[in-house]
């Protein structure tokens, strides 16, 4: 009996799922955490953060229904949200906000590369090609190395220099480096609302491939469970949905014993997903157009793109065209769906940065790396000579990885005063409508924003990014903090449903440039903390006397 048991448990199956999920919740714990009342946040992801918890506590300590981006209220939201309302409505249940992050995040994570080693053990019918394909994943192969050996030349001590590296050798293009910032682990710490769609649709093309190999279809309530799925990817992650349209339209051409479900999946899920689409329509500012080569589409040319992708992919951009050529009939079908991906990331631009396609190549690569890791198998498969050089160029193949995994590592943990610790928190909490709209002087992390309410213009970089228009509501925003006369500022409030202000009282610190005394002569404060010279004023009664003054003419 307990030999038939063993004989269905496939102990590296398990074995790989165990140390997955030690690993991610440590990833995860290591970048996001809460203890003593503050909120603890990694150094290199709390960029990202300054979106990410105000649109958590949006749902868990405000009233974001219908949802709008709380870091630019007042029109539809055009970022991909449902993630953080799952969180958001689990701090709302009474679990802590690390908790209610990391654990679904860490689960999604270890379940992503369960999933890469199940998909690619099941085309390559290899554990080695599995355990090297989440090797690779986690290990980017780009040769930022060099990068990192420019600083710190190759000597004894190399190797305890990795240790303690603190920072990416390559973070292109934001430090002029040829290779990107979005190939090492830290782009699913600060994005973790993507492991959870992205491991779903690697899943969904495991069972295509799975039941390929039987010659049987995905089952039809099957296919309508993941024509749901395709349906809410535009509001999980929108990037995810593109991709996901396009692998199962190739799959569609080349498994034909699943084109009957896929049909079903891809005509219900786009079915699902226009009334999104439409909603959105009339708010875009920006509409997707051709541009060559990704970063290097002011400079595109062969031998840029070329070089730009050996740097950027490492001995993966020339191992993946030679594992395409040995691989299986299934390997070969299973990167032709992916292609798709490299192409679209280098021909057409969704957002205002072009930067934020580098999701199409981190799931490219994804598949990518299976077929250069089939390639080591084969190198050390072939003779007993060829096997000595399999360490040698999987070191080559995961350097960059390890010296940006322990940049990781090293980072620490800062901290950010939450409600319990931060007393302008706790009195917007318990003074204020949850649905409120605060006119904000600082950008990160306002105290209103972290307490569930809505400030009218976070970050620009956030918004710009997904499509609204910052420029426009920046020009308001200088306006209304400094005004050129009471009517008119309280003209700018209503049109905007603008709610209180809130003003840093300190010229060191302001985002803006304000006008302090206009403010403290002609509206009602309502909460002053002089440790941090936070002032909050109220709209409603000052602006009522002021439209209703006879002096006034102006508003029409």
């Amino acid at each position: 009996m307990f030999r038939k048991l063993k004989n269905k448990i496939d102990i590296v199956t398990v074995t790989i799922a165990v140390a997955a999920l030690v690993f991610s919740f440590w990833l995860m714990f290591s970048t996001f955490g809460y203890k003593d009342g503050s909120i603890l946040i990694a150094p290199k992801a709390r960029s990202d953060f300054g979106s990410h918890i105000p649109l958590i506590r949006s749902f868990s300590l405000g009233n974001n229904f219908p949802p709008e981006y709380p870091i630019f209220p007042g029109e539809p939201i055009r970022y991909h949200f449902l993630f953080y309302l799952l969180v958001g409505l689990i701090e709302r249940a009474g679990l802590r906000i690390d908790f209610a992050l990391v654990v679904p995040s860490a689960l999604s994570f270890s379940f992503l590369i369960v999933i890469i080693y199940l998909l690619a053990k099941l085309v390559f019918k290899s554990r080695f090609v599995g355990i090297l394909s989440v090797i690779s994943f986690l290990f980017n192969g780009s040769l930022s190395f060099l990068e990192f050996f420019k600083a710190h030349p190759v000597s004894l001590n190399t190797p305890f220099e990795i240790l303690k590296n603190t920072t990416f050798p390559s973070f292109g293009p934001y430090d002029g480096k040829i290779v990107s910032a979005f190939w090492n682990l830290n782009i699913f710490t600060n994005q973790m609302h993507l492991a959870p769609p992205l491991a779903l649709l690697l899943f969904l093309v495991y069972l295509l491939i799975k039941n390929e190999e039987k010659k049987v279809s995905l089952k039809w309530h099957s296919a309508l469970l993941w024509g749901v799925f395709l349906g809410i990817l535009p509001f999980s992650h929108s990037s995810i949905f593109i991709m996901a349209l396009a692998i199962l339209g190739i799959s569609f051409l080349l498994f034909k014993h699943q084109r009957v479900p896929l049909l079903l999946i891809l005509a219900l899920g786009v079915i699902l997903s226009l009334p999104r689409t439409l909603y959105l329509k009339d708010t875009a500012i920006f509409v997707p157009q051709i541009k060559l080569g990704y970063l290097i589409t002011d400079n595109f040319n062969i031998k840029t793109f070329l070089t730009y992708w050996f740097m950027n992919f490492g001995l993966f951009f020339v191992f993946m065209p030679l594992g395409f050529l040995l691989s299986p009939k299934n390997g070969k079908k299973l990167f032709i769906a992916f292609l798709p991906l490299f192409v679209i990331g280098n021909l057409i631009q969704f957002s205002p940065e072009m930067a934020s396609n580098h999701k199409f190549f981190n799931v490219f690569l994804i598949i990518g790396n299976m077929l250069a890791a089939y390639l080591i198998y084969k190198i050390w498969k072939a003779h007993l000579f060829t096997k000595i050089f399999v360490v040698p160029l999987v070191l080559i193949m995961t350097l960059s990885g390890i010296i940006d995994f322990f940049a990781i590592k090293n980072d620490g943990l800062g901290e950010l005063p939450d409600y319990p610790n931060n007393p302008d928190i706790a009195w917007i909490m318990e003074n204020t409508p949850k649905d409120t709209v605060f006119l904000n002087s600082t950008y990160f992390f306002d105290a209103a924003s972290l307490a569930g309410r809505k400030i009218f213009f976070g970050w620009p970089y956030f918004a710009w990014s997904v499509g609204h228009d910052t420029y426009k509501r920046d020009k308001i925003t200088r306006t209304m903090l400094n005004p050129p006369d009471l009517p008119t500022l309280c003209i700018l409030l209503k049109e905007n449903n603008i709610d209180y202000i809130s003003i840093i009282n300190d010229r060191r610190s302001e985002d803006f440039e304000i006008n302090f005394e206009f403010f403290k002569e002609n509206f009602l404060k309502i909460y002053e903390n002089p440790r941090d010279n936070l002032v909050i004023y109220e709209t409603l009664f000052s602006c009522k006397n002021a439209l209703l003054s006879p002096s006034f003419s102006g508003g029409n």
